[in-house]
């Protein structure tokens, strides 16, 4: 079996935490773990560097995990804190001088051709980005040495894409996955999924929710990510965790094997 890194590069909801004029205790913590971008996965093989999501911190978090090369970006869905930050790929696109091959549903194809509509123009000015857009669908598809099986789950109305690697699958941006999703989830073992608050939310799973859905997918280890400030603190939130569940920090590494 190969074996990948898998970094949180953010574990926050849309807002991130803190959350900007807010002084509840989660976003005046000064502990490091309640402090969260946008959600966000870096997945490094021996061959492959992929990041799932290009939110409003991708510079930010591109620049703190210090990486140097690109192959593909994966586009769970259109939402803003999911693709704000596409235009930076363009420095990968200097450095290693050819497009960067985008991931995404057709649908959300068109909200990135509307949202960056400067980058495909047929009269481009100089420096923007080029983005290679490719069709994602529920086939699996390989990039380098990793197969990525593509999942789909639902943020209320709207599909969402997951990714099943190996022994791993991320979900964020979820409250209901339907039964296909979960046949293809069986035999996971590490799980990154959405839990946005303890309290019932119309488009994302609760912390309890989230907690009981990993436990119906059998995993053995779990971290949930998209959080909210209204979570609470990371140090009074794990504690009451079931065994082998926690919330996902920002720069977390998670090591999985495919």
């Amino acid at each position: 079996m190969k074996t990948a890194t898998v970094t949180i590069l953010g574990s926050g909801t849309s807002q991130g935490v803190p959350v900007i004029g807010c002084t509840c205790d989660t976003c005046k913590s000064n502990d490091s773990l309640d402090k969260r971008l946008r959600s966000s996965i870096l997945i490094e093989s021996a061959e492959a560097t992929i990041v799932v999501d290009t939110g409003p911190d991708f510079r930010q978090q591109m620049l703190r995990e210090e990486v140097k090369k690109l192959d593909a970006v994966l586009i769970t869905h259109c939402h803003k804190d999911h693709i704000a930050g596409m235009d930076d790929v363009r420095s990968f696109n200097f450095l290693q001088k050819k497009p960067m091959p985008i991931y995404a549903s057709p649908a959300d194809q068109l909200a990135i051709k509307q949202e960056f509509a400067y980058a495909f123009g047929e009269n481009k000015y100089p420096g923007v980005p080029a983005l290679k857009l490719i069709d994602l669908n529920c086939n699996s598809f390989i990039i380098k040495d990793i197969k990525l099986i593509p999942i789909i789950v639902m943020h209320r109305y709207m599909p969402v894409y997951a990714f099943r690697i190996g022994n791993f699958a991320y979900i964020t941006d979820a409250n209901y996955i339907p039964e296909p999703g979960l046949n293809t989830l069986q035999g996971i073992e590490l799980l990154v999924i959405d839990a946005v608050r303890k309290e019932k939310h119309i488009s994302h799973f609760s912390l309890s929710e989230a907690v009981e859905m990993a436990q119906k997918i059998g995993v053995k280890r779990c971290w949930f990510t998209h959080i909210s400030h209204l979570m609470g603190k990371t140090a009074d939130v794990n504690p009451s965790l079931p065994s082998g569940m926690q919330l996902a920090w920002d720069g977390q590494k998670i090591e999985i094997g495919y």
